[in-house]
């Protein structure tokens, strides 16, 4: 079965001509003419990119999903590939409907019609690990029953093999293959995939976005159901709304896209720099808007993390991007960590400076948030930064939010949007607000500490007494043990003085 895997892989790869790809890293160019004289009769008229994407698609939703996460790695994909990547989409026909009631049967210990007072036998949404049906709770609650695809597990343990394969033989014939780390990519992608098939990890990213955004004006979050929820299954509260995409339905409801543009960046920001906890995933399918303008987030399976180093590190290079003070950025890198405190801070300003001064020459406006972070990422890189995981994350996320923020309005301006929020965010991390914050997050403990102060002053006072007396008794001690040292000496002394004077009397007399 690997076998005949094996060989229809190879075998698209050899329709789509990505034999091309490898062979034309070959300085020498020797290899690659002998293998055109071998296949003299292929032609390709699309670019490369083109071909690789539709190749990935030819392959199935595994290979799909791992083009997808190579998009994100613009640090190591040249654009073009990385830009063709990007438009991938992870769409497949639905598994039948008799298999996802077998699951659900098996999981709830009784058929599907007795848990659910309406299940909705089709799907409303179909993509590779899963997929969704509508149904009713008991109580008349409407939701979306998120089922993992039957016998999936065993597809992704057979093609994350195959790709690890893959990857090896890459990194060993192709010159290129050593700098991209294929076998890393691999790995990166395989810890991704595991997480997405385990619904319960996606029910708890989605409650815990769901509690950051209480009550907010921007963003609407599903409620979870636990009680109905286990690893392969996923209940949660329906929502309604209109696709982000289909921007003629949001203008003739009276959307105000310029205006719901900004509440995008704002959104993202917030998860960002508030909460260190950001949805990975916002393409155009995992986003809808509801009738009140508000942003509706679905499928949480994908969500970036940062701790409080990496929201320094980024607000204080955007804000110095803002301002063009490179010398700050290049300062704000050697501090987090992210390059060795050896880096000479004039060449790594310099290099810095070199990227990024023509893009400033184009209107704000103009400029791409995202990939500005790409050109810092990869200058970072010849100066031995190793770029994280977490990074990458985010600036994919950066630049689906450009993409969604133009779309919608294509006069945004995602530096001016960004910049009064990043302000005020590291006011409030560094000035008196931040003061304020922390007395206020720390008054409960005193609360409970205050009346306990005398207490522990008595006890401290008594304990420094104590320990005053002890050091009295020890200095004590020691006179007296100095005082009889010093009387042994004498003795000492002058029985060594008696016993020479009379060696020196019996030598004389």
């Amino acid at each position: 079965m690997r076998l005949l895997r094996l060989a229809k892989i190879v075998s698209v790869g050899l329709r789509f001509g990505l034999d091309r790809m490898i062979l034309d890293a070959d300085s020498s160019g020797r290899l690659a003419r002998a293998w055109h004289a071998v296949f003299f009769w292929r032609s390709f008229a699309e670019p490369r990119g083109v071909r690789l994407r539709r190749a990935l698609e030819s392959l199935g939703p595994i290979f799909v999903k791992f083009g997808q996460m190579l998009s994100t790695r613009r640090d190591l994909l040249p654009p073009d590939l990385a830009d063709e990547l990007a438009l991938l989409q992870d769409r497949v026909p639905p598994f039948p409907t008799e298999q996802a009631l077998a699951l659900l049967e098996n999981f709830y210990g009784k058929p599907v019609d007795a848990v659910f007072n309406n299940f909705e036998r089709t799907p409303v949404a179909s993509a590779s690990v899963a997929q969704v049906h509508f149904a009713e709770l008991p109580d008349g609650t409407e939701v979306a029953v998120k089922v993992l695809r039957p016998g999936i597990e065993r597809v992704i343990e057979h093609d994350l093999a195959l790709l690890e394969v893959a990857a090896t033989v890459l990194e060993k014939i192709w010159p290129e293959g050593r700098r991209l780390k294929p076998r890393e990519v691999v790995a990166e992608f395989s810890k991704y995939l595991h997480d997405e098939l385990d619904l319960m990890r996606e029910a708890s990213n989605c409650s815990q976005l769901r509690r950051n955004f209480t009550d907010s004006t921007l963003l609407i979050v599903p409620e979870v159901y636990w009680d109905w929820c286990g690893s392969k299954v996923m209940v949660m509260e329906r929502m309604y709304g209109v696709p982000i995409s289909q921007t003629g339905v949001l203008r003739a409801q009276g959307t105000d896209l310029a205006a719901l543009s900004r509440a995008g960046v704002e959104i993202f920001f917030t998860q960002v720099f508030r909460d260190g906890f950001f949805h990975a995933d916002m393409h155009p399918g995992n986003i809808f808007v509801h009738g009140d303008g508000r942003y509706i987030a679905l499928d949480f399976g994908i969500m970036g993390t940062l701790d409080e180093v990496d929201k320094n590190y980024l607000a204080q290079n955007f804000l110095a991007f803002f301002k063009r003070d490179y010398k700050r950025v290049a300062m704000a890198h050697i501090e987090a960590g992210w390059v060795p405190p050896h880096t000479r801070v004039d060449e790594f300003e310099a290099a810095i400076r070199t990227v990024c001064e023509p893009i400033f020459d184009r209107p704000l406006k103009e400029i791409s948030f995202g990939k500005t972070l790409l050109r810092l990422f990869q200058t970072a890189r010849r100066f031995e930064m190793e770029v994280q995981p977490q990074l990458v994350l985010l600036q994919k996320t950066l630049l689906n939010i450009e993409g969604l923020g133009r779309q919608l309005d294509p006069d945004l301006d995602l530096w001016k949007t960004a910049k009064p929020f990043l302000e005020r965010w590291m006011d409030e991390r560094m000035g008196w607000r931040a003061l304020v914050r922390s007395v206020r997050e720390e008054a409960p403990n005193w609360a409970g500490t205050l009346p306990q102060l005398p207490r522990l002053t008595h006890q401290a006072l008594a304990e420094a007494t104590r320990h005053r007396a002890e050091q009295k008794d020890r200095m004590a001690e020691l006179a007296t043990l100095q005082r009889r040292q010093g009387w042994l000496l004498l003795l000492v002394g002058l029985l060594a003085a008696s016993v020479l004077a009379l060696e020196v009397h019996r030598l004389m007399g």
